[in-house]
């Protein structure tokens, strides 16, 4: 049966694959590593994996990690600078982004806070 829907096309790994990366990444701006745990736990073929997750490109990362710190950050303006900065770090990590990479996050998104904004000393 299964081998039967696999060759009408009803049974593709490759495009849900793409399909739940690209889902993924938009929606809760995971890393390539959390992209690819959730993949194997679904027992997706790692060279499929591998396929897939190579159209996730640096850029595409950044903007996941880039996105969800900003998100966040809009709620924790009273918070005081340390507090704000490991909580964003926290949030970052828990979705699989590299140290380097949220330090550059985190480092672009303190320079892009208005004037205004209290605590914005990072």
């Amino acid at each position: 049966m299964l081998d039967r829907l696999t060759e009408v096309g009803l049974v593709d790994d490759r495009a849900f694959a793409e399909a739940w990366v690209s889902s993924r990444q938009e929606r809760r701006h995971l890393s390539r590593r959390a992209l690819r745990d959730e993949l194997m736990k679904k027992g997706v073929d790692r060279t499929i994996i591998d396929d897939v997750l190579e159209g996730v490109d640096s850029d595409d990362e950044y903007r996941a990690a880039y996105d969800l710190a900003e998100r966040r950050a809009r709620s924790m303006s009273e918070l005081a600078p340390e507090v704000r900065w490991r909580r964003l770090a926290g949030a970052l990590a828990r979705r699989g982004f590299s140290a380097g990479l949220t330090t550059r996050v985190l480092a672009e998104l303190d320079r892009g806070l208005p004037e205004d904004v209290p605590g914005d000393d990072w």
